[in-house]
């Protein structure tokens, strides 16, 4: 079994994430859309522009993170780093959003001006298949 090939999989196939950011101490997790860029190791999320995660972000942009099974397994990523406003936007990246989760295009045609993407560069991550199946890969 390739981890690699098995990391790539769940991040095509799997299209929220469990995002824990860090405030006063104290841990705040949401469930997000994300979209995982393979060539630039990147995940990307969005938020809008008044949420408290945008406060939070700019106060620590350190991040972890837990992608969430939607096939009645227990398999799952785990990852963490820095997440950055980009450079890019929402509506750049509205058809690769939509194609993993396609209720997300009627909120970005909605609201897509008032939402900031944000980017989160990986460098290793943890690949979880089962119990007893886990394995840390460097991207």
């Amino acid at each position: 079994m390739n981890m690699r090939e098995e990391f790539e999989r769940m991040m095509r196939e799997q299209y929220e994430i469990a995002l824990a950011t860090m405030t006063d101490g104290l841990p705040h997790v949401r469930i997000v859309n994300f979209y995982y860029a393979s060539k630039e190791h990147r995940v990307y999320f969005a938020t809008l522009k008044d949420n408290e995660k945008v406060v939070e972000l700019a106060a620590n942009p350190n991040i972890a993170f837990s992608t969430v099974p939607h096939n009645n397994t227990m398999e799952h990523i785990r990852a963490q780093g820095h997440a950055v406003k980009s450079a890019r936007t929402i509506h750049e990246l509205a058809d690769v959003f939509a194609e993993k989760c396609p209720r997300v295009r009627e909120f970005i045609n909605a609201v897509g001006d008032d939402l900031i993407l944000y980017e989160i560069t990986l460098t290793e991550a943890v690949v979880n298949l089962d119990l007893g199946k886990r394995e840390t890969i460097v991207l």
